[in-house]
């Protein structure tokens, strides 16, 4: 039996009650474990030894949890208790009766690309990062309610200078996030490509940008007005004056089990937006 560990949502009761029933009813080997969503640096000595994750919760939780199976190379099956669950793979009443399929290496390997973003202090002093996010990077406006300025870099070469109220860096999985609710493009789960795309732009480019995977993205923060880097709505760093946030692609990948061809994603997505067909 695979070393298993899961890790799931201390917010939501039931999550910690069907946590435990998998950990005591589905035979799990005596070295599987079970955490919390919020206390995964005490678990990093557990990665070597860890086949698989079962998160119990929502997209959150997943997003949380990639911080540690990513580096390691741990696949995720998720089980949904949050709203729309984009990348969880089961619902909850079917969870106990489906698990087994994915301890016995029937599924499909799904892999998602991920992004690093390093903070280069204007004041000289160390850089602050990495970070690796999932789904997305975002420079936003502080607690003052104000567009922020950033000059914006694609490998080096000036683009625009934004002033907006924020930038967002996205992967294709974080294309159905924050980047879709402002108008971005969705992408294939699978592409490598990033999406950069401005929140309410009052000045330089509104449209987004879609980029290949190599790309280096820069961002400087000009003007006055505080501002904070977002890394997947989990890590807030706030930045001053003349600080510039880097961001590419991250040496790490999420990766999930399938049970679903990569096309089922198309469903699911028209399912959990609302998106209407015609005749149905």
């Amino acid at each position: 039996m695979k070393n298993i560990g899961i890790i799931y949502n201390a917010r939501v009761p039931e999550a910690l009650d069907l946590s435990t029933a998998i950990l005591q009813d589905l035979n799990l080997s005596e070295d599987s474990w079970l955490s919390p969503a919020e206390n995964l640096e005490t678990l990093l000595p557990r990665a070597e030894n860890t086949d698989l994750v079962i998160t119990v919760g929502g997209d959150g939780t997943i997003l949380r949890a990639v911080n540690f199976t990513g580096p390691a190379g741990i696949p995720i099956v998720g089980i949904n208790m949050g709203r729309l669950g984009f990348m969880t793979e089961l619902q909850v009443d079917e969870a106990m009766e489906r698990l087994p399929f994915y301890f016995n290496g029937d599924s499909r390997l799904d892999e998602r690309n991920m992004l690093q973003a390093t903070v280069i202090r204007a004041n000289g002093g160390a850089a602050d990062g990495p970070y690796h996010a999932l789904n997305d990077v975002v420079l936003t406006r502080g607690a003052v309610s104000r567009v922020v300025t950033v000059s914006g870099t694609i490998d080096g070469t000036p683009v625009t200078t934004f002033r907006a109220d924020g930038v967002i860096v996205s992967t294709a999985t974080g294309s159905t996030g924050y980047n879709l609710a402002v108008g971005g493009p969705i992408l294939d789960p699978e592409s490598d490509s990033i999406v950069l795309k401005t929140v309410a732009a009052h000045m330089g480019l509104s449209a987004a940008m879609v980029l290949r995977p190599s790309t280096e993205v820069g961002l400087t923060l000009d003007g006055y007005e505080p501002a904070i880097l977002a890394v997947d709505g989990i890590i807030d760093h706030p930045l001053d004056l003349g600080d510039r946030v880097e961001v590419k692609q991250s040496p790490h990948k999420a990766r999930f089990l399938r049970a679903h061809p990569s096309s089922y994603f198309f469903g699911t997505l028209t399912r959990r937006l609302g998106f209407s067909i015609r005749g149905q």
